[in-house]
């Protein structure tokens, strides 16, 4: 079940920003452990460096490469390193992203752009220059990765740019899916809801200018219906699950990884 033996895959944003297991770091790590040779992307060699590492420790197969994922000759340069490398393309993941808060009115154009770039541009540009590899396999997958920000909006800190673009990711998943059903090429999205990830820790305090990570890591915990958040290992799961052979036949739809947010009323907690 679940074998990856064989494939080559590509997991952008594959590094962690800090200590600890962020989606795209766990999500290469356990495609490798299922057989699949990973080519890691991040735009922070020592952080690629870290995951790559952990793959090789292991006994799996995997190469780091630094690119920026917004730049169009960045990702297409990358693309046909791996497929040089592994002589083959079945799975891209395409998880690069990240969140600023604003709404229309306080939100710069230069951050709204960014936002875009970095969340949306960053999976189409993947899509883009992988498509003609990976239809050379009848069994080929990209797995998006979105946000539960897509789908419900904060009453009191908006994040209006990442809220669309990472709708954005999931119509772009299924433009993708529709086009290429009939090439054997299947588009799903995953989406996250809050998750544990280094980015707690090491970006929102941050932002939100918090001074107790475990104050905030507990508040966060108390808005999940089942109590806890998840972790990067979720969402991996959930990305391998979709990107292998047992899932021949879903395409163009979403997995929700969420502790069951998306589907609480309001104040039902």
């Amino acid at each position: 079940m679940l074998d990856l033996t064989g494939k080559g895959a590509i997991v952008t944003g594959a590094g962690s920003v800090g200590p600890g297991w962020g989606n795209g770091k766990a999500t290469a790590v356990l495609l490798a452990r299922q057989g699949a040779a990973v080519f890691c992307i991040d735009n922070n060699p020592e952080a690629v460096a870290e995951t790559v590492g952990l793959i090789t420790a292991e006994g799996g197969r995997a190469i780091a490469h630094t690119a920026d994922a917004t730049r169009s000759e960045d990702v297409k340069a990358a693309i046909e390193a791996a497929v040089a490398a592994f002589g083959r393309l079945d799975i891209l993941v395409n998880n690069v992203g990240g969140s600023h808060p604003g709404s229309a009115e306080s939100m710069t154009e230069e951050v709204w752009d960014r936002q875009f770039d970095i969340n949306l541009r960053s999976a189409f540009l993947g899509c883009k220059h992988a498509l003609p590899h990976l239809r050379a396999h009848k069994t080929a997958a990209i797995v998006n990765i979105a946000s539960i920000a897509a789908l419900r909006m904060s009453g009191d800190r908006p994040h209006i740019a990442y809220s669309a673009s990472k709708m954005g990711v999931i119509g772009l998943s299924k433009s993708v899916a529709m086009d290429q059903a009939r090439h054997g090429v299947r588009c799903n999205t995953v989406i996250p809801g809050l998750m544990h990830t280094p980015l707690v820790e090491n970006r929102l305090l941050r932002q939100l200018g918090a001074n107790d990570a475990a104050t905030l890591i507990a508040k966060r915990d108390a808005q999940v219906p089942m109590g806890k958040m998840g972790t990067g290992w979720d969402v991996a799961h959930a990305v391998l699950f979709l990107a292998s052979d047992e899932a021949h036949y879903i395409t163009g739809t979403e997995i929700i990884v969420d502790g069951g947010m998306s589907a609480m009323m309001p104040g039902a907690a």
